[in-house]
């Protein structure tokens, strides 16, 4: 039996700007119109533009695999055509197993019907007897939360509540394939936190997961693998933490060849010296990096940017001379070579982070070239929440 779950083989889906039929006046007309002006699938008419372009990828049994890129890069579109909502223009699209998706808020829902009701109807969409759906019921009411209201009409529900029902009804149903939108976003941080657990302990079982979302943290945290998308395309797959870094950071691994500088060889390290990109949270990290240049290292300011992984926020950049320190011992013939590894330290708190570094011109302020990031994550260790690590000290007297 083969471990591959899902299949896209070089699928194309375009769109037309502004397409919208109100009534069957409108639509007949329209297509009428594809009918016998002959469209060719393959070719883009008037205000038609391709959201999905060539695409091919593969999920195995148990894996979970991220989906991520801006706005309109065509992360929905992907997932609705692996759902069966749309169908492609061109190129195939191979699902083998039972398919759960939550789509968007309230998707699969009827509004007059009550939680209770819709949980059975979905049970029922998805190919699952009633007796099947008994006993994971109470399982799926516990989850979501909304025992409450569960047999109020779902057009009476939150965007939260939505959200709450639609994921534990999708994770609850046997699901041989889970595909989740980037919906759990309206849902509150603790019940997030709880979708990601139930996530991990699908994948443990061998479910395959496909994971649309705007936070990396979480993408990181749950996809050994993940796909950046930019205009319809795949622009990088592979690695959670690398594609992330390349979605970051756009210019990474870039560099001025005319300058003739590079960074290379970026390493990162613990106290122990072990070669780790996890750390406890108040543990030293420690960067070293290969430089090589045209110039003596103390000509460059090394700059040094450290952004969160769940959103890309800004929280350092630092400007630091390779300039040689004396007073601390620094070996100056060192710094006046053109080549050399570089070591810093730092320190961080629980959470993701992607640390970029590049060298510019002292007198001139311009970058000359920049290195691959890095991504660092830091673990809990007891309890270290909080702007920064301080470090208290406890000692009896």
């Amino acid at each position: 039996m083969s471990d591959i779950v899902l299949e896209f083989n070089h699928v194309w889906k375009k769109f037309k700007k502004g397409e919208k039929y109100d009534s069957l006046r409108d639509l007949i007309p329209a297509m009428a119109k594809r009918l016998f002006t002959g469209n060719n699938r393959g070719e883009l008419q008037e205000k038609e533009f391709w959201a999905v372009k060539d695409v091919s990828f593969q999920v195995e049994r148990g894996e979970a695999l991220g989906i991520i890129g801006p706005n309109g890069a065509g992360k929905s579109t992907i997932l609705k055509l692996l759902s069966g909502i749309m169908r492609p223009n061109k190129g195939d699209i191979k699902v083998n197993g039972r398919l759960s998706a939550l789509i968007e808020v309230g998707a699969g829902f009827h509004p007059d019907l009550t939680g209770r009701e819709n949980i059975y109807l979905n049970g029922a969409i998805l190919g699952m007897k009633k007796n099947e759906v008994d006993k994971k019921f109470d399982e799926i009411v516990d989850f979501s939360g909304v025992e409450e209201f569960i047999d109020t009409p779902v057009k009476r529900y939150s965007s939260g509540m939505y959200a709450r029902l639609g994921f534990s009804v999708a994770a609850h149903v046997n699901p041989d394939i889970l595909l989740v939108d980037e919906v759990l976003s309206v849902g509150d941080l603790e019940f997030q936190q709880k979708c990601i657990n139930k996530m991990l302990s699908l994948k443990g079982q061998g479910i395959p997961v496909v994971f649309i979302s705007h936070n990396l943290q979480s993408i990181q945290l749950l996809c050994n693998r993940a796909m950046l998308l930019k205009m319809g395309k795949i622009v990088k797959e592979g690695n959670a933490e690398r594609v992330i870094v390349e979605y970051l950071s756009p210019g990474s691994g870039a560099s001025d060849s005319s300058s003739g500088c590079k960074i290379t060889n970026v390493v990162c390290f613990n106290d122990r010296g072990e070669n780790t990109c996890v750390f406890q949270a108040g543990e030293r990290v420690i960067l070293r990096f290969d430089v090589k240049g045209n110039r003596p290292l103390n000509e460059y300011l090394l700059g040094l940017i450290i952004r969160s992984a769940k959103e890309g926020v800004l929280l350092g950049d630092y400007h630091i001379s390779l300039s040689p320190l004396e007073e601390k011992g620094d070996d100056v013939n060192a710094f006046l070579e053109k080549s050399g590894i570089l070591e810093f330290r730092l320190n961080v708190l629980r959470g993701s982070y992607i640390v970029s570094l590049h060298l510019f011109h002292n007198l001139w302020r311009r970058d000359v070239c920049f290195s691959e990031n890095v991504a660092l994550t830091s673990e809990e260790r007891l309890s270290c929440g909080g702007l920064t690590y301080l470090d208290p000290r406890l000692r009896l007297g």
